[in-house]
C-alpha cells in the first residue's frame, strides 16, 4: 500500500491545486518549457496556436496550449536551484501523486522538461548570440546535499572541486540523450556550471572582491573527454539532477548573452533569446 503524503509536506491551495505552482494535473501537459524571467512565458506562448490555460503565482506564470495539435506548457520559475527544486518536486507530484488520496500513484510517469534560459559564456570562440546546450552540468550550490547521492560518472565535478579548492565535491548530471539527439547541429554543445548566485559565485568583482580569484579563467581552461567548460547560470544542473532522481527527461539550452573573457554583451539579447526559443519549438512540438 502506498504510503500516505501528510498535508503538511505536499501542500494544495483551496482549490485542490498544488502549492507554489497553483496547477492541477490537467493543466499540465507532458511536454514542459521552463523560462527564468515571468516576461518570457509570453514570448513562448505567442507561437503557441492556441492558449488555453493561463494562471500565475509569485514568480510562476504557466500558459499551456497546442502547437500544431501538440499540447504543450510554458512556465517560468524565477532564479536559481532553489526555485528548480520547488518547481520540479511540485510538477513530479502533479503526475506521479494522487492529490486527492496524498499517495504516490502505482505506475510512473515521465515529463520532457526543457530550459530555455540566458547564459555567459566562458570560452572566446563561443560569442555571444550563440546558441549552446548543456550536455553536462556541475552545480556548486548545495541542493543536492539534502537529497540521495547521484548514480554516474562524477569526473566533471572532481575536476572543479580540484580546480577551485572547494571544501565539498560539486556534483555532476547529464542531458537526455533522447532530447539532445534531436538537436541541429548550430548548437554548440559544452559543460555548464551552475552557480549559486550572479556575482561574486560566477567570478565577477563590483565593489566586493570575489574570494576566488581568476575564477572563470581557470575553469575555462578545463576539458576532458573532449568537452569544455563552456559556461555560467543559475538552474541547469540542478535541472539535470532532480530530473535524473524524479525519471523526466531534461535539457537545458542557453542562449548566450555575454562573453567574459571579451566583457561583451549581446546587444540584441531578446533577439537571440527568441531565436532560440523559434528552434526549440520546431525541433521538439
Amino acid at each position: 500500500m502506498s504510503r500516505q503524503i501528510p498535508e503538511s509536506e505536499l501542500i494544495l491551495n483551496a482549490d485542490g491545486s498544488i502549492y507554489h505552482l497553483h496547477l492541477k494535473p490537467e493543466n499540465l501537459a507532458t511536454l514542459v518549457f521552463t523560462v527564468g524571467d515571468p516576461d518570457r512565458v509570453s514570448m513562448v506562448s505567442k507561437y503557441f496556436d492556441q492558449v488555453d490555460f493561463k494562471v500565475s503565482k509569485r514568480e510562476f506564470v504557466t500558459h499551456t496550449g497546442r502547437i500544431r495539435g501538440k499540447r504543450v506548457t510554458v512556465m517560468s520559475t524565477g532564479m536559481g536551484t532553489d526555485n528548480v527544486e520547488i518547481l520540479m518536486t511540485e510538477l513530479d507530484s502533479l503526475v506521479n501523486v494522487d492529490l486527492k488520496t496524498h499517495t504516490v500513484k502505482p505506475k510512473e510517469k515521465s515529463l520532457e522538461i526543457i530550459r530555455l534560459g540566458t547564459s555567459g559564456s566562458m570560452q572566446t570562440d563561443l560569442p555571444v548570440g550563440s546558441l549552446l546546450v548543456s550536455e553536462i552540468a556541475v552545480g556548486v550550490d548545495t541542493l543536492m546535499q539534502f537529497y540521495p547521492k547521484l548514480e554516474g560518472n562524477q569526473d566533471w565535478a572532481k575536476l572543479v572541486q580540484d580546480t577551485l579548492d572547494l571544501t565539498f565535491l560539486p556534483y555532476q548530471a547529464s542531458a537526455s540523450k533522447k532530447l539532445l539527439e534531436k538537436l541541429p547541429s548550430d548548437f554548440h554543445r559544452g559543460v555548464t556550471l551552475t552557480a549559486p548566485g550572479f556575482y561574486a559565485p560566477q567570478g565577477r568583482e563590483i565593489r566586493l572582491k570575489p574570494k576566488m580569484e581568476n575564477m572563470f579563467e581557470r575553469l575555462a581552461n578545463l576539458e576532458l573527454a573532449g568537452l569544455r567548460m563552456t559556461n555560467f547560470e543559475m538552474e541547469t544542473a540542478g535541472y539535470y539532477a532532480m530530473g535524473q532522481l524524479l525519471n523526466h527527461r531534461m535539457l537545458s539550452l542557453n542562449a548566450i548573452v555575454a562573453n567574459r573573457p571579451s566583457g561583451e554583451f549581446d546587444k540584441e539579447a531578446e533577439k537571440t533569446v527568441d531565436r532560440m526559443i523559434r528552434a526549440a519549438l520546431k525541433v521538439y512540438c
